[in-house]
């Protein structure tokens, strides 16, 4: 059942900085462009504040994933330290939620990418689907190229999705100097419990960093590049999103960034033509095209390097484990997970992900830090409050979504475990 060393392994190709841009181009996407947007509807202005917990919950769970993938640094993240450290249980479990949310997310992704980009064309609405397959087709494609030319295009991604937030900063801060004390007061209007159901969905909004971790088989010098990589990143979208929330509501009020948080718009999008007109709109507009773009190309390489991971213990089909000639990519890995997210993107409905997505990856996360607390003295590298800091935190945010997602979350939990116990049972007898 354990993964030999016999196995082939994906080439060591990736530094610091390709590392830290990668993280960014997971993260710096539906978050910034969507989520602040739906957190401000539920938390108002006190959505600066739920940003702040949810870094710093993301940035325990990072410290924690970042020691982790460090001293085994293989594909799969989570669900091979599950293994490792706890028990097969919680291993499949973490691969199993991994697989779950990040392939909604996917699809959301795509379907927000065709929105945007007809929003920008002034296209009908018809084509959102067959232009979001068509993403999904062309994502797949790179990621089957290999790590290299991913890393590649995902550096071009996150500088055009950097730039266009560092122009909707710069067009909007004079106005929120001067309309800011009306407009951020009062911070707390909403209650304890909204702002905590603000903090897990804003948590999802940093969750990228751990596609570091999932391909950690790729890093050169992994011991040194993982733990750098997700703290800079981490610290960068940190200082992004605090930014990018307190500008944006400063410049035109808490109820306008809410209320523009629809299907098929971006809520900045709409802040930068309240504030500079059509021209604004249109560079946050490529700026929220390419950050979907760049969320899509990195949750297939995430996803595919979990289901290599997991084929390699026949937690799924064996074949799904096989590498390309050049041993660049997992090819069978990554066309399913394109053909699964096409499948989904098909529904082309998918409102609830970003919830749902906050609950499976929380729970993903608490089963991280409680692998981390079970790390030898001699492989720490941060102390053990950080990892308790980071389960208990995952645990408590985890429930504040609505009763009816976390309820299904643990009805797939349970499902998925049956599963594995069925496999397991047929794999030993054979």
């Amino acid at each position: 059942m354990s993964v030999t060393n016999s196995s082939p392994q994906l080439k060591r190709e990736l530094g610091v900085f390709g590392a830290t841009l990668m993280g960014l181009g997971s993260i710096v996407g539906t978050g910034v462009f969507v989520s602040i947007g739906i957190a401000s509807g539920i938390a108002g202005t006190a959505v600066i504040l739920a940003v702040a917990i949810g870094a710093i919950v993301a940035t325990c769970n990072g410290l924690n994933s970042a020691q982790l993938a460090a001293n085994h640094p293989v594909s799969g993240g989570s669900y091979e330290y599950g293994y490792k450290y706890l028990t097969p249980a919680f291993g499949f479990t973490a691969g199993w939620m991994f697989l779950v949310a990040k392939t909604a997310s996917a699809a959301t992704a795509a379907l927000g990418f065709a929105g945007y980009l007809l929003n920008l064309l002034g296209g009908s609405s018809d084509w959102v689907i067959p232009i979001a397959i068509l993403a999904v087709v062309i994502m797949t494609l790179v990621v089957l190229s290999g790590i290299k030319r991913s890393n590649l295009t995902n550096i071009v991604i996150v500088s055009v999705t950097l730039l266009s937030l560092a122009f909707f900063i710069l067009a909007c801060l004079p106005r929120a100097v001067e309309q800011g004390v009306n407009n951020l007061t009062p911070f707390f209007s909403s209650s304890p419990g909204a702002v905590l159901h603000a903090s897990a969905l804003m948590f999802v909004a940093y969750t990228g960093y751990g596609r570091i971790a999932t391909m950690g088989e790729e890093a050169r010098s992994p011991r040194e590049t993982i733990p750098k990589a997700m703290i800079v990143c981490l610290f960068v979208t940190m200082l992004l999103y605090i930014t990018v929330a307190t500008v944006g509501i400063g410049a035109v009020g808490v109820e306008t960034l809410a209320n523009a948080t629809g299907e098929k718009a971006a809520p900045l999008e709409v802040v930068a033509r309240t504030v500079g007109g059509t021209g604004a709109a249109v560079v946050l507009a490529i700026g929220a095209i390419t950050a979907m773009l760049g969320v899509l190309l990195n949750l297939i390489l995430g996803l595919s390097r979990v289901l290599l991971a997991m084929g390699r213990r026949a937690d799924a089909p064996r074949f799904l484990a096989h590498l390309n000639r050049e041993q660049t990519a997992p090819y069978w890995a990554v066309i399913v997970v394109g053909i699964a997210i096409a499948l989904l993107v098909l529904l082309g409905n998918v409102k609830t992900t970003w919830s749902f997505s906050a609950f499976s990856v929380l729970i993903y996360y608490a089963i991280t830090n409680f692998a981390a607390l079970r790390l030898p003295a001699s492989e720490r590298l941060y102390p053990v409050w950080i990892g308790w800091i980071g389960l208990l935190s995952c645990l408590f945010l985890a429930f504040w979504v609505e009763s009816a997602i976390w309820q299904v979350g643990l009805g797939l939990i349970v499902a998925g475990l049956i599963w594995h116990q069925i496999r397991r049972s047929l794999f030993q007898h054979n």
